[in-house]
Formats: C-alpha cells, structure tokens, sequence
C-alpha cells in the first residue's frame, strides 16, 4: 500500500477510536451554505461511528464462487425474462416495436456491462453499485444509488414470482384465487435455500439455470419447424402498429430480457479472485443472455397462436409448447420444466437482495441489526427475511388494490424504474471515476470507456421517461417514486448520522485522503481475501 494510503488509513482508524467522525463529502462553492442552507446541511453533516473488529467478523461471508458459478448466478438471475414479462411489449409495441426495442437494450447491456466489470474488478465489495457510487459521489450517492438498486431487487422477485404463480395455476388448474398461496410456497422455500448456504446457493443456481437453458433449446428447436414470420407476427398486426411511440412503449419490456445481471457484483465478497473472475462472469453471461433474449421473441411471436395472443398471456412459454406439442400430458410436463426458468431468477434475485440490503446495513444506511449473518452458514439471513417479506407484501398489496394492468406488468414496470435509475447513477460513477481517480488499480478495463457508459446513462434516461407512457401500468411507476422518496427522507432525518466504517466507507474515505494528497498511486482494498491475497504492510495493520 502506498503510504499517504497507509497515513489515511492509521488515522481514520485513531479518529474513530474517539467516537463519531463527521467528515463533509461534497465541495460546495462559496456562498452555496447561504444560498441552499438544507441542502448544505443534509450534504455536509455525516457521521460515522466505528464497530471493533468482532462486529465485522459476525457479519463474515463465505468465498465460494468462481466463474461457472458467476455465470450462472448471473444468467440465473435474468433468465425468467425468457420466460414471462418480455411478451406485454407484443401489446405496447406490436411485434417490430419490441424487437427494435431489445436492440436498443442488448446496445444498452453491452455498454452496462462493460463499464460494470471495470468497476467490480476494481473495487470488489460486497455492495455493488452503492460501493460504485459511494467512492465516486459520496455517503449521498451511494445511498440513492443503493435505494434503487434495492428498489429493482425488491420488486423483481415479486414480478417473477407472479408469472410462477400463472404457470402452476395453469398447470395444476387451480383458480386464480391460489396465486397468493403459489407466491408464498415459493418465497419460503427459495428463502430457506438461500439461508442454508452460499454453496447451496450456488449449487440451486447452477442446476435451475441449465435446466432453464435446455428447456429454452427444447423450445427452439420445437419451434423452428413451425415458424411463420410473415402470417403470426406481421399478418395479424402492422409491423410497427403504434409507430416509433410503441418502441418506446415497449422498452421496458425489452429490458426485461437483460435485468437482473448487474447484480454480479454483489457477489465480490463469496468470489475466491474477483478482479480477474468477475469480468469473465459478466461477459459469458452477457453473451448467453443476447441469443435467448433474441431467439425467444422471434419464435415465440412466429408461431401460433401469434405475437398478439402470446402478448396477452400470462405464461407465453406455455402457449408455444401448446402450438408445437398439442394440450396434453407432454406439454404439461414441459410447461412444469418450463417454471424453472422462472424459479431461476427467482432464487438469484433473492440471493442479490440478500447481499444488497446486508452491505447497506453493515455500513449503517439501513438499520445495523439487518446485516447479521447466520452463526454457522455465514449467510444475511436477516436481509433475506426483510427483503422476501417486502417483496411478498408488495406483490398482495397490487393484487388486492384491483389494478387495470396485470398484477406482473405492473411489479415489472416498478422493478424497472429502480433498476434504470441505478444504471444512471452507476455510469456516473464509472465516468467520475475514471476522471477523479485515474490511478485506482483497474484489473479490467473497459474497451467502450467513458462513451460506452454515457450511452447506457442516456439509454437508461429514455427508458425511465417510457415508463410514463402507458397509464395502465403508471401507478406502479408512481408507487415506486414514493417508495423511493420515502426512503431518501429515512436518510436524510435518521441514517446519514449513524453510518458505520465498513470496507466500502472506509475505501471510500482513503481514496478521498490519497486523492486530496495528489497521491498518483493505486489505493487497494483494505480487506483482502486472506486465502487469496498477500496480507497488507506491517505499517499499514499497525
């Protein structure tokens, strides 16, 4: 370590032995605390408080993952989208309207993702794009960043939970009513799974994700003999029925495909080698989910019964497997391998937010007690309790309030406003840290750079603004605004004066010490994987 890091370091850690630390995170111009005297204020008064080394050791996680295990995790996380969501953009776009939308999405995945693996490789903690954005914009920054990130997690799961609840009702015929009982089985046995273990984690995600992908190739290969493009997907409807509005209409429909794999990054702390594993996860998960996300809208729509029933559906997949093999014995069997698409995401996704609300807690922006780890399994079982029954509560709460869309497009239009925002604020990130901190160790560059991450931010914008335009589905997109105002007011009253000194508040403020030093010299984590890693100087531990 170099040492003005070491220096910033030793007396960070000598502040905080007295108590709380304020430390003001954003230059403000002269005059801007007489101007903006709340602003000022909410910015400026931060406080930290320091926890003994054993409170971090309770809150261990267990390296487990390499990058097969990423792979998965990352496909596992998205692949539902193959399988439920992606259809309502036949309705707001018809079928050319989506699929001119998905190529502006898998444009926007490819830029997310590149400036993303920079980013994980370069500060591998377990709180992904809150880390980000804290070491770029501060407490603030990573707060906001962190609340919609969280927003996206939340409601992804209890989007996809829906479309479980759709197939099993179809498969077993039971009536509408039973969703809510389909839903909760689901979340308490995927949270139980979850609790039990990161290897346990790991191992579901692997076998969910492959088998997803090999019910996807049963589908293809059933479908290619079948296809019609011109009579199912064109001759039913005009190729663009709503003009260039309906690309728009369908965007988040499109990026349904695609969300969910940002969330790699939540996994540093379980990762054996991040900075080199991390990239190559991201990128061979990125290019699996390209094909299916292409591959499933084409034949899905070219088929009977046509993209404009295929758009009404509830279980799409399910529709095709009727085309190809009839109504019998065969297609149930293969709709019920077809929910391990969804029972996929459903298992990583709660594995994200697990992670996700442990390091926001861990460092003190949501209440400390959520970040304690089971005693022997070394998992966020508190997070994933907090995360499950919010996600629950959320999915009855729209159900019962009679909604005019369905219940799944309106939970999926939420999650996405949460997770467009987050890519904003991540990809401002990566571009203020590519200027404030250009000698930050990066195991991993990004090829696309700074144009690739302002490309994915204006993406990103565009599709936040979509999200307004169809009103069937607006009340979701309002509800999660209050949601998310809610939760910058919890900040700004309570949290920002009790954060806690965990690794990515304390690389943060070391990066700040070197940078106002002009240290031109890489500052590395101060947590490295004992198993992994050469352990720091002796000046630095001293």
């Amino acid at each position: 370590m170099h040492p003005a890091a070491v220096r910033a370091s030793r007396d960070l850690r000598q502040q905080t032995l007295s108590g709380p630390v304020s430390r003001t995170r954003f230059q403000t111009p002269a005059g801007f605390n007489r101007r903006w005297p709340l602003a000022f204020t909410l910015m400026s008064n931060i406080s930290y408080t320091e926890r003994k080394a054993a409170w971090f050791a309770e809150r261990s996680l267990r390296r487990h993952a390499g990058v097969f295990h990423l792979w998965a995790l990352g496909v596992g996380a998205v692949i539902s989208g193959d399988f439920f969501g992606w259809n309502f953009g036949f309705l707001a776009g018809g079928f050319g309207g989506l699929m001119a939308a998905l190529l502006i999405m898998t444009v926007l995945y490819i830029c997310l993702c590149s400036s993303v693996a920079e980013l994980s490789a370069a500060l591998p903690h377990a709180g992904g794009a809150y880390s980000f954005a804290r070491a770029s914009m501060g407490p603030w920054g990573g707060y906001v960043t962190g609340l919609a990130e969280n927003m996206e997690y939340i409601f992804t799961p209890a989007t996809i939970v829906v479309g479980v609840g759709g197939y099993l009702g179809a498969i077993f015929g039971t009536p509408a009513s039973y969703e809510p009982l389909w839903w909760l089985a689901c979340y308490l046995v995927f949270l139980v799974l979850n609790v039990w273990g990161v290897e346990m984690s790991f191992r579901v995600s692997a076998v969910t994700t492959v088998s997803a992908l090999a019910v996807l190739a049963v589908f293809y290969a059933g479908a290619i003999p079948h296809f019609d493009l011109r009579h199912w997907a064109i001759g039913q409807r005009a190729l663009l029925p709503f003009g260039v509005a309906g690309i728009f209409a369908s965007l988040p429909f499109a990026l349904w495909v695609y969300l969910g794999i940002e969330q790699l990054p939540l996994a540093a702390e379980e990762t054996h080698n991040p900075e080199r594993d991390m990239p190559r996860g991201i990128f061979w998960a990125l290019a699996t989910l390209i094909v299916c996300s292409l591959a499933t809208p084409v034949l899905s729509g070219s088929i009977a019964p046509g993209a404009e029933a295929v758009g009404k559906s509830s279980e799409p997949l399910f529709l095709g497997f009727q085309a190809i093999f009839g109504s019998g014995i065969r297609t149930r069997l293969l709709a019920l391998f077809a929910v391990t698409g969804l029972i996929a995401s459903f298992h990583a996704i709660i594995y994200a937010y697990g992670r996700q609300i442990y390091s926001l807690a861990r460092a003190g922006y949501f209440p400390a007690w959520l970040s304690g780890t089971h005693g022997t399994r070394h998992t966020p079982h508190r997070a994933l309790v907090s995360g499950s029954a919010l996600g629950f509560g959320a999915a009855v709460a729209i159900r019962l309030s009679g909604p005019a869309g369905p219940v799944g497009a309106i939970l999926l239009n939420m999650a996405v406003f949460g997770a467009v925002l987050a890519y904003i604020l991540q990809m401002a990130s990566f571009m203020l840290l590519r200027k404030n901190a250009p000698h930050l160790a990066r195991p991993f560059v990004s090829p696309l750079g700074t144009a690739g991450a302002a490309t994915a931010a204006l993406l990103a914008a565009v599709t936040l603004g979509a999200l307004f335009l169809n009103p069937d589905y607006r009340i979701g997109v309002v509800g999660a605004a209050v949601w998310f105002a809610l939760g910058v007011a919890y900040f700004a009253v309570y949290a920002r004066h009790r954060l806690i000194l965990a690794p990515e508040e304390e690389f943060a403020l070391n990066l700040e010490r070197a940078s106002d030093e002009s240290v031109t010299h890489s500052v590395p984590a101060i947590h490295p994987d004992p198993e992994h890693d050469e352990p720091p100087a002796a000046e630095a531990t001293a």
